[in-house]
Formats: C-alpha cells, structure tokens, sequence
C-alpha cells in the first residue's frame, strides 16, 4: 500500500515526513525538491514505519506547504471532463484533440495557504484536479500505456486550478489568467504509489466543498484523455522529468457556466475587448459562485475500492 508524504516547515525549516493518522513522521534527511526525494528519500519513507525511536509531530503544529516544488513543469488539461465541457458551452463528447495548457510554478502554494486574488479579478474560480507526479525522465517518444504506467508515474497529489476567468476568456490568456501566485494549491499530501495500486488511478472519487456545499463530484474512470493516452501525446512534443506535474482537468460544478451564445460573444472580433469583459462579468456573476474573499473551500480524493 502506498504512502501519504508531507512537506512541511517547522521553526523556519522545510522538513519532510510521512502521515500516519494526525502525526508526522519525521523523515532524517532533508530534501531541497521533490525530484531530490524521489532520488533519494522514496526508501527512507517506505521503510520509516518499521524505525524505532523516529520523531514524531502532530499535524495541526506545523504549516503544510505544496508537495510539489519549484522549479517543475506544470501541465495542465483543459475541458476532460464532459460535464466540465458542457457547463462551458461546448459539446459533451471526447474532442477530436487533447486541450493542453500550462501554469506557472510560482502558483504553487501550500493546500491551506490563502489565496491572494489580484485587485482587479471579480470572478475568481476553483477547479478540482487529479494531480499526477512525473516518476521518470521523459525525453524521447514513448509508448505509456496501462501496462508500464508506474513506470512514469511516482505517485498523486490534488490540484486546485484557481482561475482568473476574467483575465482568461476576453483575454484568451490561460497561462495568464491561471498563473497568478498561489493559484496552484497542491497537496496537502503527495501519495506515493505502490505499482500494484496503479490501476485504482482510474477509480478515484473527487469532491470538493465551498462553504460546506458539495459543488464538484466526479470519478477519475470519466476522464476523457486518460494518464497514459496523454503521457504519449506529451512525449512527442517535450522532455518531462521527476517532480514534474501533469494536472488532468477539472470535473463539472466549476462557478464557470458559458452557453453557446456567451462563447460567440467572446469569440467576436468585432466586438471590443472592454465590452467583452464587461458583459462577461455582468453575466456571470449572477450565479453568486465564484470565490468570495474570506471563503474557504476544500477538497478531497477517496480510492474506491472494488
């Protein structure tokens, strides 16, 4: 069975440990990346268990930062899901090709770090993610099917997406408009697999709370460009390496909510970029669900088991 790995800072010091229900189990070395723990600490947490006299520290006394480091390759799918697909005005079915996108790693930020929502974005929106951590070097076309996936993959993280859908849409800036600083929350653990667990990866529930109200709620098997089909795609066009991050998409019951006519708008060259914006923002805040300042929300990932 695999491993809840944390990253953590303790009296102004990174550490890292392995959960074991609230404790921290305080790993001996400390490592500068996750690329770093990948090399040299993946032992160290798999056998820690077993090591007698190993520090332990509650949970709730430190700050969880991002399992995820910089620097990393974050890259990212758009629209995989096809309830996520029809809430923004596309059609349901798999596309023809595989939407990808990529986010800065200054997003990166700690799963309970505030999220700092620039001056100017008033609709400011959350995307729950399966984050899946690069486990091998990637610099040539490979074939990554179900079979040796776990030979690229080390293990699992949840991502929130957070998005500037105002700086996104009119804009047609993605990298943008999902980059600011600390719009990556990741973590709060790095689930370090097992082989044998792989093909649960493809039976994971996903839910995520705003105020408490369920708003996103889907299973990883509705993926519609899955990990192995995508890690081939990728690796026709660039080199991918340990520690890299590849963020499969987001599931329906995003704030975002685009009908075809709101799309042709957007899409409307004759139509200024400031009256774009305007309407846009006019029509989606309606709904009353993008992020508000102060307003916390949550996520989980659940293994079902069958």
């Amino acid at each position: 069975m695999g491993i809840n790995v944390v990253r953590f800072e303790r009296e102004n010091k990174e550490q890292w440990g392995v959960v074991s229900d609230e404790q921290i189990l305080v790993l001996t070395n400390s490592y500068r990346s996750l690329a770093e723990f990948l090399e040299k600490g993946k032992e160290e947490a798999a056998s820690i268990h077993a090591k007698e006299n190993v520090e332990t520290i509650p949970i709730n006394e430190v700050t969880i930062l991002s399992p995820v480091t910089k620097p990393a390759r974050i890259i990212c799918q758009g629209v995989n899901y096809s309830a996520h697909r029809s809430e923004t005005g596309m059609e349901a079915s798999r596309p023809p090709f595989n939407m990808i996108f990529s986010k800065a790693d200054s997003s990166l930020t700690g799963a309970y770090t505030e999220i700092v929502r620039p001056s100017q974005v008033k609709l400011l929106d959350y995307e729950l993610e399966l984050g899946v951590v690069i486990g091998a070097e990637i610099s040539e076309q490979v074939m990554v099917t179900n079979e040796n996936l776990y030979q690229y993959i080390a293990g699992l993280v949840i991502v929130n997406d957070v998005s500037a859908r105002d700086v996104q849409l009119p804009q047609g800036q993605w990298l943008k408009g999902k980059s600011y600083r600390t719009f990556c929350p990741t973590g709060p653990y790095f689930y370090l697999l097992d082989k044998e667990e792989l093909p649960l990866i493809h039976d994971l529930e996903l839910d995520l709370w705003v105020n408490d109200e369920l708003r996103q709620s889907a299973n990883s098997s509705q993926l519609l460009f899955k990990p192995a089909e995508t890690l081939s795609e990728l690796s026709k066009v660039m080199d991918l390496s340990p520690g890299d991050l590849l963020v499969t998409g987001t599931a329906g019951g995003v704030a975002l909510n685009l009908t075809p006519a709101v799309n042709a708008l957007i899409a409307n060259l004759s139509i200024s970029y400031q009256q774009k914006l305007e309407l846009l923002v006019e029509n989606q805040l309606k709904s009353g669900k993008y992020l508000k300042d102060g307003e916390p929300f949550a996520a989980k990932l659940k293994v079902q088991m069958v």
